[in-house]
């Protein structure tokens, strides 16, 4: 079950599980990866960690908060020497976060030390769990991704490579992995390719290689990009450079179309595609779809800022800052009483009076889930004075709960699992609502119409169609019956 966003303080959004983060052959590689896990902060600001090797020893440092709030103080990174390192950030969607489950995660084998990150679920994570605990394994966090250090444990091959190659033929799910022995730096994605994983390259002549969930990572430490790490792919980097596996051969990508819309950050390219440029015309084609005389396109901030600018060029209607964020507002600014809770989008959000009074407004955003943060909006551009407001989604509707790693509510506390359109812009208090249409989201990312038979991205969120199966979910109304209470 996941935490409600009026106990969390967490807006209401989607959330996306985490980041990782792996450089090899690096002067510095923990302020390397400090500095990429920077990058890599939107993906999850709840835990950070990082786990370098000095060619003897491996060191590790994993704590809650920010990676500012973590790896600033110089002692600290000193306190972390190599040349190679892997880092992680985490996202927590239920129960407490607590410093047994920040990762990376960490065992002695008997090969050596292996450091692993993850980004993902898995969703046999359960039934592996309870196997593992009966063969013996004693579990020290409430994470699904130790199942990946047990089943490496207990894998009777020989070397780390074949070891990890058994377990990832046991888990089912969606992950992105990053993982450090003492001789090679390691990345892994699922065989759909859901999540995102890329390779880059150092500065030239430094022979040092970089794995990252986002290219904005490799942009801040100066690494070029190389290419994305492919569906059911095993990049391996050591010494005598970078080789593949395919285990599962090449199967056809399910990527998760909601890095588009909303998680990535929009100065990445992800699978080829600018998020920025994907996002405005996502913006544009919703204009095409949905458009409404009025006097001004206004985003909802940040997520929806690219998507506002490509509806509002397609639409000729102005765009304009009618709502302005306060970026310095942190979770634990005030206790959360009942009367701050009622009053917590004005702690994030301001009406641009000026920009709204008199005026009919069209609010473009990236997605409701519950609706909360949709009604709070739409009322306080109203008490700026707007004439009209109408709401225009850059997603469609969020009818299904998300298991790959996404932090969603069960199906129940989703508005669109629920309601009609016209349902949901009656209750959010919008003049109009509307959402872009599956088919018009695959044509704003070049693909053509949405292929039923065989669908070019993860869109399970919209569709209820998902492509890995959930044997922890014993049905199908979204409702997460015996998964782990921690899912990285």
């Amino acid at each position: 079950m996941t935490r409600d966003v009026a106990e969390t303080g967490h807006d209401d959004k989607p959330h996306e599980e985490c980041g990782v983060f792996g450089v090899w052959n690096c002067t510095d590689a923990a302020a390397v990866t400090a500095l990429g896990l920077h990058a890599l902060q939107h993906r999850g600001q709840e835990a950070t960690g990082i786990v370098s090797y000095d060619g003897t020893r491996f060191h590790s440092h994993r704590g809650l908060g920010l990676v500012g709030d973590n790896f600033s103080d110089a002692r600290v990174i000193a306190s972390l020497p190599g040349t190679r390192a892997v880092g992680h950030n985490r996202y927590a969607t239920t129960g407490d976060t607590v410093l047994r489950n920040v990762q990376p995660l960490y065992a002695d084998f008997e090969f050596g030390g292996l450091a692993v990150g993850h980004n993902g679920n898995l969703t046999n994570a359960t039934a592996l769990r309870r196997a593992l605990v009966r063969r013996g394994c004693l579990f020290q966090s409430t994470t699904d991704s130790e199942v990946f250090i047990h089943l490496i444990a207990i894998s009777l091959y020989s070397n780390v490579i074949d070891r990890l190659i058994d377990a990832l033929k046991q888990v089912v799910g969606a992950y992105s992995l990053t993982a450090l022995t003492s001789d090679a730096l390691i990345g892994a994605r699922d065989p759909l390719g859901v999540r995102p994983l890329i390779l880059g390259r150092l500065a030239e002549g430094t022979g040092g290689w970089v794995l990252a969930s986002e290219t904005c990572a490799l942009d801040i430490v100066g690494a070029s990009f190389v290419r994305d790490v492919e569906p059911g792919e095993i990049v391996v980097i050591d010494d005598t450079g970078v080789r593949s596996i395919h285990p599962f051969g090449r199967p056809k990508s399910r990527f998760c179309v909601f890095e588009y819309i909303y998680f990535a950050r929009p100065d990445s390219v992800v699978e080829g595609m600018p998020v920025y440029e994907a996002r405005k015309r996502i913006g544009a084609e919703l204009a095409r779809e949905s458009h409404v005389p009025a006097d001004v396109i206004v985003p909802v901030p940040d997520s929806g800022v690219p998507a506002a600018m490509g509806y509002a060029h397609e639409s000729g209607i102005p765009f304009e800052l009618g709502i302005i964020r306060n970026h310095y507002v942190g979770r634990t600014f005030i206790e959360p009483t009942d009367i701050i809770r009622h009053l917590g989008v004005k702690l994030k959000h301001s009406a641009n009076r000026a920009m709204l009074e008199g005026r009919r407004v069209v609010l473009v955003d990236d997605s409701i889930v519950r609706g909360t943060t949709s009604r709070k909006i739409v009322e306080m551009v109203r008490g700026a004075g707007a004439a009209e407001v109408h709401m225009r989604i850059s997603s469609p509707p969020t009818t299904h709960s998300c298991f790959y790693g996404i932090d969603t509510p069960e199906r129940s506390k989703l508005l669109a699992a629920n309601h009609s359109v016209e349902e949901m812009a009656e209750l959010i208090g919008a003049d109009s609502l509307a959402f872009i249409s599956i088919d018009g989201l695959y044509r704003a990312l070049r693909q053509g119409s949405r292929d039923a038979a065989a669908p070019q991205y993860c869109d399970a969120c919209f569709t209820g169609d998902y492509p890995i199966p959930v044997p922890d979910i014993s049905n199908a109304d979204g409702r997460q019956l015996s998964l782990l209470t921690e899912y990285r």
